[in-house]
């Protein structure tokens, strides 16, 4: 699946993966690991990995993440949370994921 295009569980797994928390990728909702909808697990990560954000009002797609590292690339999501998980995933596993089917 391309980066781009994740959202809700398959986004979440995504970021799972690039955290090492492949081990509660099955039972994702019952742990309540959901980064692209939660500042506490979002923020922190956010904060680590030094992704940028901009707002367009107006816009259908609100927020625009960027990286130092990625030059010329930027993930658009209608959140902020997810405009970031986008992109943190783009950095650890790249332009596309592998997700597994009972997610997507």
């Amino acid at each position: 699946m391309k980066t781009e295009e994740l959202t809700g569980a398959a986004l979440d797994w995504a970021v799972a993966k690039c955290e090492g928390k492949s081990h509660i990728v099955k039972e994702l909702y019952k742990y309540f690991y959901s980064p692209s909808t939660d500042w506490k697990i979002g923020g922190p990560i956010m904060e680590r990995e030094g992704i940028d954000c901009t707002f367009h009002p107006g816009a259908t797609i609100h927020w625009t993440a960027m990286h130092v590292d990625c030059d010329h690339i930027d993930f658009r999501a209608p959140t902020l949370l997810e405009a970031v998980m986008r992109m943190y995933v783009y950095i650890k596993l790249g332009d596309e994921v592998e997700i597994p089917e009972d997610l997507i």
